[in-house]
């Protein structure tokens, strides 16, 4: 058994069909069927029933599968950490973003790692905290920088410190001038612009508060926040570190003070998996 064998088997298994997987690896037909009588023969198993159509996996065929997964995997693990030894300091760092951690990720730490590290370049694939988390579930980036709350399930976590929230408005709608920071209460027959991610945590510091919150407009992107309250169409609920994110001449904001609209930007990365020397030093340098 070799992992050229594994691989076809797994093909097979997850086609349902001889013929397809063939297709799918780029080979004919009878020198896979062959490979999978070899596999059989081998372990004393059949690993497959056949039907006339299609073919099913047997019980053994479950546990080989389920196997012949871990050891591909830990085989192509073995050989990234080799080209990463061989390779030293140098390469591409894959990392998923959320918009609102722009801010914080482009302080102090990306400058510092950068200087550490000039070797080492980026590929950032952008997007909402659910995208971030299936990017990396899917193995197309390596590491998210994501912000609190979402589920922590099969993921290994850093965080930063915590913030508070922060109401960003035009001064048409400054209800208390010359105030830094308000109470949650505050917002009650306000026209909030929101970040969707933030909806329940929003809604139940209000109703903690004895009112339902007006929701303007919901959206997924801290700058459409932005730029919404920039253009006097209501108040943008953020945490504090975003409002840099962009242009904010028209703005100004006050700090909401409530320890339930606090949140944090968090380094995430899949448990159980490898992860490369250069993700892990830029984990490193986070938080």
């Amino acid at each position: 058994m070799d992992i050229r064998q594994l691989k076809y088997f797994l093909a097979i298994a997850e086609e349902g069909q001889i013929t397809s997987a063939a297709r799918k690896l780029q080979m004919a037909q009878p020198p896979l069927s062959q490979q999978l009588k070899l596999l059989e023969d081998e372990l004393g198993v059949k690993l497959f029933e056949r039907g006339p159509r299609s073919v099913q996996l047997t019980d053994a065929g479950i546990i080989l599968r389920n196997r012949a997964q871990q050891i591909l995997e830990l085989a192509d693990s073995t050989t990234r950490e080799i080209n990463d030894f061989a390779k030293g300091m140098k390469g591409t760092i894959t990392v998923g973003t959320v918009s609102s951690s722009g801010a914080t990720l482009l302080q102090d730490r990306l400058r510092e790692f950068h200087k550490m590290y000039a070797g080492i370049k980026f590929e950032i694939h952008e997007g909402n905290t659910f995208m971030v988390i299936d990017l990396l579930n899917k193995g197309i980036v390596e590491v998210g920088i994501v912000r609190t709350p979402f589920n922590t399930t099969n993921l290994e976590c850093k965080y930063s410190s915590a913030e508070p929230m922060i109401a960003v408005m035009t001064p048409d709608y400054d209800w208390s001038k010359g105030q830094s920071s308000m109470e949650v209460g505050e917002l009650q027959n306000k026209p909030l612009i929101i970040y969707r991610r933030f909806e329940q945590l929003i809604r139940e510091a209000c109703i903690d508060q004895g009112f339902e919150p007006s929701f303007f407009c919901m959206n997924d992107d801290a700058r459409t926040t932005l730029l919404w309250a920039n253009a006097g169409l209501g108040i943008g609920i953020i945490p504090k570190s975003a409002f840099g994110l962009v242009n904010n001449s028209n703005l100004l904001y006050k700090e909401i003070r409530s320890e339930t609209l606090r949140t944090r930007v968090a380094a995430i990365w899949m448990k159980d998996k490898y992860l490369s020397s250069l993700a892990a030093k830029f984990i490193e340098c986070f938080g």
